[in-house]
């Protein structure tokens, strides 16, 4: 940390988000000495706070819970020096030279608490997109889903329902097909947004049905407590149905977390960041993003936290390799790679 020419003090890396992309960004600069500041947000941990069993994160073979695989994360940053804020980032303003006062610093404000950093790591992730009907909420982890990949699993002979119409959805369903024994794709339209390569691949297989143009409208608990039945209406007709499933699919999209920063750093026409190539560099430099805020393709936990340690070591070889950017006194010589195995100055070595 150093000081700007009117004494406030500069953060080397502010990491905004706290899953676990923003978690491992924030391990790998804290084992770098670079002592980052996490702006974590009021609900911290990202979506495997409202995931009940994991289990296909490397290194846990009997499965671990959402909540507690995040604590672990958000404990081993802390540990080696990341410095956490459990509030919300609300506004930034992001160098881009024009500023002569604060040139190659970027400004974070929390509340009404003003942050300083040369380097800025963004993991905000997306939020999956919800039908807001009754019971979605209520039976999230017991029987309503949003992820096939992570929880297919579960579902093994049972009968389930994805709702959605396009790719995402055909992938899911495909997925979701090989282990559950009856796979219902809902779709409010009579036609779907699926390219036609995914329809071939997803009516090609036997115990998967498409059922249009129908809207879930309530999804219900069963004697058990978890989901016993979707409610479902003919968009044309009004005609109400009901199925009885232990498993639903919601497939309908995500919404990355970007409109903190939407008109300072590029974004797609979905709103997900944009970086340079296989790196994680924005537009501005010295603002780097990782995680479900970049990837709209594989969205998984583990490419998440490997996507945060390609930011650390981005933003540590910027704060060594940028002219004009001090290189800060704490920082091992050398590759960033190599300093990850640095010894702790403050909590002992690994």
């Amino acid at each position: 940390m150093s000081s700007n020419s009117d004494g406030a003090e500069i953060e080397n890396t502010i990491v905004i988000g706290s899953g676990p992309a923003g978690y491992t960004a924030a391990l790998y600069t804290a084992r770098a000495n670079l002592s980052p500041l996490v702006i974590e947000g009021f609900a911290w941990g990202g979506l495997l706070q409202q995931t009940t069993d994991v289990e296909n994160y490397p290194g846990f073979p009997d499965g671990i819970v959402g909540p507690d695989i995040m604590q672990r994360f958000r404990a081993q940053a802390e540990r080696f020096g990341a410095r956490l804020i459990a509030e919300e980032a609300e506004r930034v303003q992001l160098a881009d030279g024009s500023d002569p006062a604060h040139p190659g610093v970027h400004r974070v404000w929390v509340g009404d608490v003003e942050h300083r950093a040369r380097t800025v790591i963004l993991a905000m992730g997306a939020e999956h997109k919800k039908l807001g009907i009754p019971g979605e909420e209520e039976l999230s982890g017991r029987g309503v889903s949003y992820c096939a990949t992570c929880d297919a699993a579960f579902f093994r002979d049972a009968h389930t329902v994805i709702v959605g119409g396009g790719d995402s959805a055909m992938e899911e369903a495909i997925f979701l097909s090989k282990f559950a024994s009856h796979v219902t794709v809902v779709h409010r339209r009579d036609e779907f947004r699926a390219s036609k390569i995914m329809l071939e691949r997803a009516r090609a297989q036997a115990n998967i049905e498409l059922l249009t143009p129908y809207r879930v409208t309530e999804l219900v608990a069963g004697e058990n407590g978890s989901l016993g039945h979707a409610a479902l209406v003919n968009t044309q007709t009004g005609e109400e149905r009901e199925i009885p499933v232990s498993g639903t699919f919601i497939a309908v999209g995500h919404e990355p977390q970007s409109a903190l920063v939407r008109g300072q750093i590029d974004v797609d026409e979905s709103g997900y960041v944009i970086v340079d190539g296989r790196s994680t560099r924005t537009n501005r430099p010295g603002v780097f993003a990782a995680g479900d805020l970049v990837d709209h393709t594989y969205r998984q936990a583990v490419t998440a936290a490997g996507s945060g340690c390609q930011a650390a070591l981005d933003a540590e070889w910027y704060l060594r390799d940028t002219p004009g950017v001090p290189v800060p006194a704490e920082m091992p010589v050398g590759d960033p790679a190599v300093a990850q195995w640095a010894p702790a100055t403050s909590a002992g070595s690994s």
